[in-house]
């Protein structure tokens, strides 16, 4: 066994092998992203540290991962109680958490951010982290807007940088758009997209472009609807149904901005308009800007497009 083991290691190309090493997994942000990526990379055997800077929120964040499990426990173990007791546990065995990221990033193979959506921030963190975290480790972004490159600046290890966008909620959607900069390193690139698979999903390849391939697509889509509704052209119920109905999807572009978060979509939009003002897909909207300036931001406020109350 120790010989063919041998074996098979020599005949393994080097990105291989350094893909087999992502094990020890830093999650920067204990929000909704953050958690659920901590939860499916401790269920596929990864050891998570899940920072945040307060602790409240992490304890929260452990509370709804281990509810989360518990929703996987009764469709998996509805009949072996033990056994699901047992999953949990061993689950939540791989998860500790911290408020401290520079104190806990020592051994770990793969830091992975998910904060706010503001890129000095991210700067600021990455820049610091980059001081304390080995050689080897890989850095990546779960931003969904926000250029790679632009993030990686702020730290020396440029090849060992790239992006993993993640989908909500990260234990029910398979893909992982992994996205790589000019100057990541295809070792880097090959790393993450190992531990994309290696954690059940589906990785696509990206470049580093804005909104990556889904939001894309989608961003612009959504805006496209709200203007549709601003022309007159079709009530937001209408075109919901439309959609819904007409195409297939499981949500009508208006639920799908409530459910999105109309803050986020318009942070998105923002940017890009900075980015590109020319480009007519990425023009901006007045019920949208009315809607996030009233703090109606979607179903995480109560209102949005449509109430919730």
């Amino acid at each position: 066994m120790a010989f063919f083991t041998h074996q098979v290691i020599r005949g393994l190309s080097s990105s291989a092998v350094r893909n087999a090493a992502i094990k020890h997994v830093t999650i920067i942000g204990g929000g909704q992203m953050g958690a659920g990526i901590a939860q499916v990379a401790a269920t596929t055997g990864h050891s998570v540290v899940l920072v945040d800077t307060n602790e409240e929120i992490l304890k929260k964040s452990a509370k709804g991962i281990e509810g989360s499990l518990k929703r996987v426990v009764k469709k998996k173990f509805a009949d072996k109680p033990d056994a699901g007791a047992e999953f949990i546990a061993k689950v939540m065995a791989n998860v500790s958490i911290s408020t401290d990221a520079a104190s806990v990033v020592g051994s770990t193979d793969l830091v992975l951010e998910a904060i706010v959506e503001n890129l000095k921030i991210k700067q600021g963190l990455f820049g610091a982290l980059d001081k304390v975290a080995p050689a080897h480790t890989i850095f990546a972004s779960n931003t969904s807007s926000l250029p790679i490159t632009d993030i990686a600046s702020s730290t020396s290890r440029l090849d060992r940088f790239g992006g993993l966008h993640f989908f909500n909620p990260v234990p029910m959607m398979k893909l992982v758009e992994v996205i790589g900069t000019s100057a990541t390193s295809q070792e880097t690139f090959d790393s993450l997209l190992a531990f994309s698979k290696v954690l059940g999903k589906t990785p696509v390849s990206c470049k580093d472009t804005p909104g990556f391939i889904v939001n894309r697509l989608l961003v612009p889509y959504m805006m496209e609807a709200i203007r549709l509704h601003e022309r007159g052209h079709g009530s937001k119920e209408d075109i919901d149904i439309a959609m819904k109905l007409g195409a297939g999807y499981p949500m009508g572009p208006f639920e799908l901005l409530d459910y999105v978060g109309l803050d986020t979509a318009k942070f998105i939009m923002d940017g890009w308009v900075e980015k590109d003002p020319d480009n007519p897909l990425m023009q901006p909207s007045e019920l949208l800007n009315k809607l996030v300036a009233e703090g109606k931001f979607g179903k995480k406020t109560g209102e949005g497009f449509y109430k919730y109350k």
